[in-house]
């Protein structure tokens, strides 16, 4: 078994890294702008997409899933057991959605998660990634991809007995992403969701509201002077 302690610093430093957020970074190195004043205010990858554009929101995008990946790897190199690595996993989308460097704000976690899944259990990756593209045709609703996503990420550790430790993962999981959600619910059973028109579109009916809750300091504020989307952005909720 592994030192305590060590255990603990890698837990914390998980943390630490799925507090960095890489849109905010690059948007204000980039585009001189901050994303939680534009867009949706959310500092996700979906918003990254929105306000930042194609190629930075795919930065985002790998950057996010790698700081759920790259503790996992640090766990498999220090021969962690599968109760500390998920440990240290739920703390990196922890991190991710409740930012100390954001006073507590974040993403949805569903791009931090997916790179835990992705280290911890590959071949169940696959079957989620497949999950979220065949419900992303179905629905064109991506919010809507990233739930039904998060689902057979549960089923798959449930139907594969996995280790309990990585099912506890898959709750937890569920938990937080369903959690960070809860606005895109109330849209989807409203039928006010927004779908994505082909190629990279974004179609809103109702009354137009965001793809992502406002998070952070725009709050209110910023819904009321969403900037209209770059014509190469491309708003997957992958959060």
């Amino acid at each position: 078994m592994a030192n305590p302690w060590l255990i603990a610093g890698v837990v914390v430093g998980s943390y630490l890294l799925g507090s960095v957020s890489p849109s905010v970074f690059l948007g204000k190195l980039v585009r001189h702008i901050d994303v939680r004043e534009h867009g949706s205010g959310n500092p996700g990858t979906t918003n990254a997409f929105r306000v930042l554009g194609v190629k930075l929101g795919i930065v985002v995008l790998v950057s996010d899933i790698l700081k759920g990946l790259l503790p996992i790897l640090v766990c498999r190199w220090l021969a962690f057991g599968p109760l500390a690595s998920v440990g240290v996993g739920l703390a990196a989308i922890v991190g991710h959605n409740w930012s100390v460097f954001l006073r507590g704000r974040g993403g949805k976690g569903i791009a931090t998660t997916a790179g835990v899944i992705i280290g911890l259990m590959p071949v169940s990756s696959l079957i989620v990634v497949l999950g979220f593209t065949v419900m992303i045709l179905l629905t064109r609703i991506v919010s809507v991809g990233s739930l039904f996503a998060t689902l057979v990420f549960v089923a798959t550790t449930l139907v594969g007995r996995q280790p309990w430790p990585y099912m506890a993962l898959s709750f937890c999981a569920a938990i937080i992403i369903f959690y960070a959600h809860r606005g895109n619910l109330k849209r989807i059973v409203t039928g006010k969701e927004p779908r994505l028109e082909w190629p990279w579109k974004t179609k809103r009916p109702g009354d137009g509201a965001d793809n992502e809750e406002t998070s952070g300091a725009a709050g209110n504020a910023t819904r009321a002077t969403v900037d209209a989307p770059a014509p190469d952005t491309a708003p997957p909720e992958v959060t």
